[in-house]
């Protein structure tokens, strides 16, 4: 009975508009395939019975290696890391188109096709924004850059920013438009600590961009893109409905691991690393709201507010949907409220109506995937 009672909900509300596994150095990402244009996909059979905490649909199955979501109308946009987007309809319904992007996609471990937002015209000009990882004189960059969508494929229109530095690991890759309208990146140090905190990088940063490719005249550095920095890998960026920024950022890996972290962001704050991490202190350095403490790690990735004004975490070495309320903030060592659980590795979580609309990872290089997976799954909100 649930089964069908969640097919009519879904029927009738159509599409209204981040897991216990951490990045770690080593792992490959599966084999690029190569997706002809407008190649429709296999609708979703039936959900399965209940696997996690909260009642569930699945809205698409079969995603390679999924990233980001995007909302347009009663549709979405899932990037894929490979160098595709999925087209998911209300329906049920995937239509899945190429990206074409010179110098293309370089997809090797965390890197690809990774953030993906869509500008606020849209709907008028067919625009969109991308993260995504590309080889230049025999090294690993990231660049930013505006796609059109076109009939057959999501085709360049124009580069923001390119020769972000870049790795097979700590790539960061989140995109997202803030409420002032400007666009925002995160970056990882590309497995170099000290980038972190040299204001003349672009890695180990959150980045603010004008949707042009410009620097906003306000950014806290003048001439400068960066917002803040001092960051190891932040993978989400959300905002509550008073303009509160918030992020979600890995912790280090090995001895001592763990302290996975969610910050409060200031303009020009310098968050520590990778001088400091968890409890550690020093002076101008601006402490986490919330860190996981020791291993096991969470892995946080993307993150979402729900209409309550708490954080939806999707986690990819804790395989878990969290929650972490900044009225009433979990300390710091403590585990975090689980809202789903038990679908293996997620990456992205966007809140709609009530609802919270989550990727899973398991295709990831590090997952186990099961046969249908990966999936977009929707879960009711309490």
């Amino acid at each position: 009975m649930f089964v069908w009672k969640m097919l009519a909900l879904l029927a009738a509300a159509g599409l209204a508009g981040g897991c216990f596994a951490r990045e770690e150095p080593g792992a490959t990402a599966p084999p690029a395939a190569t997706a002809p244009a407008e190649q429709a996909v296999e609708t979703p059979s039936e959900p399965p019975a209940e696997e996690g905490d909260a009642p569930y649909a699945v809205l698409a199955e079969k995603l390679r290696t999924p990233w980001a979501i995007a909302f347009d109308g009663e549709t979405m946009l899932v990037s894929e890391r490979e160098g595709s987007v999925v087209r998911i309809g209300s329906d049920g319904s995937m239509v899945r188109k190429p990206v074409v992007v010179k110098p293309g996609v370089a997809a090797s471990g965390e890197s690809g096709f990774l953030g993906f937002a869509l500008a606020p015209d849209f709907a008028e000009t067919k625009t969109a924004f991308a993260y995504h990882t590309y080889e230049a004189n025999g090294r690993m960059r990231n660049r930013i850059v505006a796609l059109e969508e076109q009939e057959e494929a999501w085709v360049e229109k124009g580069e923001l920013l390119s020769g972000i530095p870049g790795s097979r690991i700590h790539d960061g890759g989140r995109l997202a438009i803030g409420p002032d309208g400007h666009l925002y990146a995160t970056t990882g140090d590309a497995g170099e600590e000290a980038l972190a905190q040299d204001l003349n990088s672009l890695a180990g940063k959150i980045l603010r961009l004008t949707t042009d490719g410009g620097v906003p005249a306000d950014n806290p550095f003048p001439g400068s893109y960066v917002y803040s920095y001092g960051h190891r890998n932040v993978q989400g960026v959300a905002w509550t409905a008073e303009g509160v920024m918030y992020a979600s950022e890995h912790g280090p890996s090995g001895d001592p691991g763990g302290h996975d972290e969610i910050n409060l962001i200031e303009a020009g704050g310098n968050y520590g690393w990778p001088d400091v991490y968890g409890d550690r202190e020093k002076n101008g350095m601006i402490p986490p709201l919330y860190h996981s403490g020791e291993p096991p790690a969470i892995a946080p990735s993307g993150i979402a507010v729900a209409e309550n004004g708490a954080l939806l975490v999707a986690t990819l070495r804790g395989e878990a949907l969290l929650r972490f309320d900044p009225a009433r903030p979990t300390p710091s060592g403590e585990p975090l409220d689980g809202v789903a659980r038990g679908y293996g590795r997620l990456r992205d979580v966007a809140v709609r109506d009530g609802y919270a609309y989550v990727l899973t990872n398991n295709t990831d290089g590090r997952g186990t995937p099961g046969p249908t997976d990966d999936r977009l799954l929707r879960f009711e909100l309490p």
